[in-house]
């Protein structure tokens, strides 16, 4: 049995106190020994694995993430509007158990207590997104609500009071209801709209914030209008989800020429947009395998940072998606074209790119049926996890630590030296009642794919600019209600008050931060002995 299955095969019961002291640094033996070890027993190969010591540059950027709808509750509170989130979960059989982010990690009303989480952590930084309708309920009056304004005005001063900068992100997924009740994404209004919305928050937080992207994962944004399982949990077939990824681009792109034309000399501060990917590997040495993890990537990621960097779609999925167009009996293709006006105004428009990354699949070529139309469809081929790799408590999620490096090599290979965040990287276990404090499979995970981020930089000369942590505490997890844990704080659902609790991850990864990577000679020796004396307890 794996070290990892070890630990998750136990993680239901309470661990008392001392055994999380004697077991929180277990898993990091490498730190104490240059290139001495491995994190996982699953993965092994010298030249890949084993861990690396170093650190990263001194303005480096570290964080812990989180989503508004998915912590702060107050869904009705203060003039704050409906966002299809409200409306996905308060219809019955969309979110486990019936789960809703009503009340969430009640953050809107802990805005101290969080902020003192962070301090513990030693971050620099925190990620954190803005509900456009908590500034504009409707999303489209020119009038903002004050009271939203305020609150994340109190967000930015405590942050920044306590040495901890904003990293906000302006579209976390929560569209206001109003505005898909026309159309959503699939308006071209909607970028107008978007921009307003943006520009407000340039104008009233931009001369303490810094750092903004304009979309989370707008491939998960996407899918909302084609598989069903997201908000606003549409099912239309084959046409919508590139409507919807075109006009995510001109919006981003308004916003970002709003910023650069008319905040950016004064505020001093950089947009960009996040991106999400797994990493894949062809599942043979075929060339069929190999086009088809092309077309993975080229559609999942490239699909934004192609229109973005090169101001177009990539040539494979133009190709791909016509093809399969005039199949289905279409004179056009169903992605839509970019026109000159539209080129010139995507093109260039991201000062970095965010990573976020979770795991690794196979893919192999296999031709999809042609009806009904779809995204998966397009790209003609299928994906699966090896049954060899660590698991963890949500099925699609595998720890694959060398998939991180791969993937951001990747990058900048199509894109050059943009500068890249890791802007999420996690993993879950799952939890509804009992508190899993002693997360030993969340301290081997950052561990490994922490290093990992370090070989990019040290190895591979990616310009890396910070690491985010997935996420600060458990939270609404969209489909998955609370049963999914990301968080390196316990939260306890069950509980009005929402009390958190430390993770043993805390520890760990606030030291990692502290050392800003691993360092070769550790300052703190009674660090390195009790972890020598505490890996016995694996590693006899």
């Amino acid at each position: 049995m794996g070290i990892a299955m070890f630990i998750v095969s136990r993680s239901s019961k309470v661990i008392p106190t001392v055994v999380i002291v004697s077991v929180v640094l277990a898993f990091t033996k490498a730190l104490d020994e240059k290139y001495g070890d491995y994190t996982y027993t699953e993965f092994q190969e010298p030249d890949r694995d084993r861990l690396l010591y170093g650190t990263f540059p001194e303005n480096f950027t570290w964080a812990a993430a989180t989503a508004a709808y998915q912590i702060e509750g107050a869904w009705d509170e203060d003039g704050k509007g409906e966002s299809i989130w409200d409306t996905f979960t308060h219809e019955p059989g969309h979110i486990y158990m019936g789960h809703t982010g009503d009340v969430a990690c009640d953050s809107y009303h802990k805005i101290d207590e969080d902020v003192a989480l962070l301090k513990k952590l030693n971050v620099t930084h925190y990620r954190f997104s803005i509900s456009w309708t908590r500034l504009f309920p409707d999303g489209m009056s020119k009038k903002v609500n004050e009271n939203g304004l305020k609150y994340y005005g109190r967000l930015v001063d405590a942050l920044i009071a306590a040495n901890i900068e904003p990293m906000v992100t302006l579209y976390h997924w929560d569209l206001p209801q109003s505005i898909q009740d026309v159309g959503g994404w699939e308006n071209d209004f909607v970028a107008v709209y978007f921009n307003a919305y943006a520009e407000m928050c340039f104008m009233k937080l931009g001369d303490r914030v810094k750092h903004w992207a304009t979309f989370n994962e707008p491939a998960v944004i996407a899918g909302g209008y084609e598989g069903g399982m997201m908000a606003p949990g549409l099912k239309n077939q084959g046409g919508s989800v590139y409507r919807v990824t075109h006009n995510m681009l001109r919006a981003h792109a308004l916003a970002w020429h709003t910023y650069d034309k008319s905040y950016r000399e004064a505020q001093g501060g950089k947009v960009g947009i996040t991106l999400n990917s797994d990493w894949v590997v062809p599942a043979t040495d075929s060339e069929e395998d190999k086009q088809a993890v092309e077309r993975f990537l080229q559609f999942q990621f490239g699909r934004f940072a192609h229109p973005i960097i090169h101001g177009d779609y990539p040539e494979v999925m133009k190709k791909q998606v016509l093809e399969k167009s005039h199949e289905q009996g279409l004179s056009s293709s169903r992605l839509p074209s970019f026109n000159d006006d539209e080129i010139n105004l995507i093109k260039g428009t991201a000062d970095f790119l965010g990573v976020n990354h979770y795991t690794t699949r196979y893919i192999a070529h296999q031709v999809a049926e042609l009806m009904p139309p779809s995204l998966s469809g397009d790209q003609d081929l299928k994906g699966w996890h090896d049954e060899k790799w660590p698991k963890c408590g949500v099925g699609w999620l595998r720890p694959v630590p060398w998939g991180i490096r791969q993937l951001l090599k990747w990058v900048k290979a199509e894109y050059g030296d943009i500068p890249i965040y890791v802007t999420e990287n996690g993993i879950a276990e799952v939890s509804e009642d009992t508190p899993t404090l002693n997360d030993t499979w969340r301290i081997q995970y950052y561990t490994a794919y922490i290093n990992e981020v370090l070989k990019a930089y040290k190895l591979d000369d990616v310009d890396i600019r910070g690491y985010t942590a997935w996420s600060l505490m458990d939270n609404f997890e969209w489909a998955d209600g609370y049963k999914s844990r990301f968080g390196l704080y316990y939260v306890d659902f069950n509980d009005p008050n929402r009390p958190r609790k430390p993770k043993a991850s805390t520890e760990i990864f606030s030291q990692i931060v502290r050392n800003n990577g691993f360092p070769e000679k550790r300052a703190d020796t009674k660090f390195s002995n009790t972890l020598k004396s505490t890996l016995s307890l694996f590693f006899p």
